[in-house]
């Protein structure tokens, strides 16, 4: 003979409640939803990647780079855009060479076939931004934008430390 076993709504409201104030949860959800929504909005602006898109604007908007300074711009992990660029150069979208002054540096640079990319996707894009400024005031995404520098600080900090701050913490109470 088998149970029937029975979900407790309560319970499960509770949780998810509990859940919702989650922010480490709550992050790759919010993640995930972004860059959906990025490939959605760049697929009607040309077909273009997220990696692609990003790179495109920065070169656009800050002229040669090098893959650090991408990368730095992006916040992205410097092999991701190792990857990514070879693909473009054979798109035509950039072209890559070493800097002249320090050797273990690539140069990046839009072409003008980057470049019509980019013009074709960046009024597109530049709608997503609008649609964000129609739920959020530019002060509010200011004040975002510090939460988020402040939890990317926090998240940084080795959990070692963390740890020890807590137990710390712990021994004084």
């Amino acid at each position: 003979m088998t149970t029937k076993i029975k979900s407790n709504a309560n319970q499960i409201r509770s949780r998810k409640e509990r859940e919702g104030l989650n922010i480490f949860s709550r992050l790759p959800a919010v993640y995930a939803a972004s860059r959906t929504q990025s490939r959605n909005f760049l697929e009607l602006a040309g077909g273009l990647s997220v990696v692609e898109w990003r790179t495109l604007w920065d070169l656009a908007e800050a002229g040669p780079l090098t893959i650090r300074d991408l990368a730095a711009i992006q916040r992205a992990d410097h092999s991701l855009l190792s990857r990514a660029l070879p693909e473009m150069r054979k798109k035509g979208y950039v072209t890559m060479q070493r800097d002249a002054r320090d050797g273990r540096q690539t140069i990046v640079e839009l072409t003008e076939q980057g470049r019509a990319a980019y013009d074709t996707a960046a009024p597109v894009m530049a709608k997503r931004r609008a649609a964000l400024k129609e739920v959020f005031s530019d002060t509010e995404i200011r004040e975002f934008a510090g939460f988020l520098d402040r939890l990317e600080d926090f998240l940084r900090v080795p959990a070692e430390d963390l740890l020890a701050g807590q137990m710390a913490q712990e021994d004084t109470q």
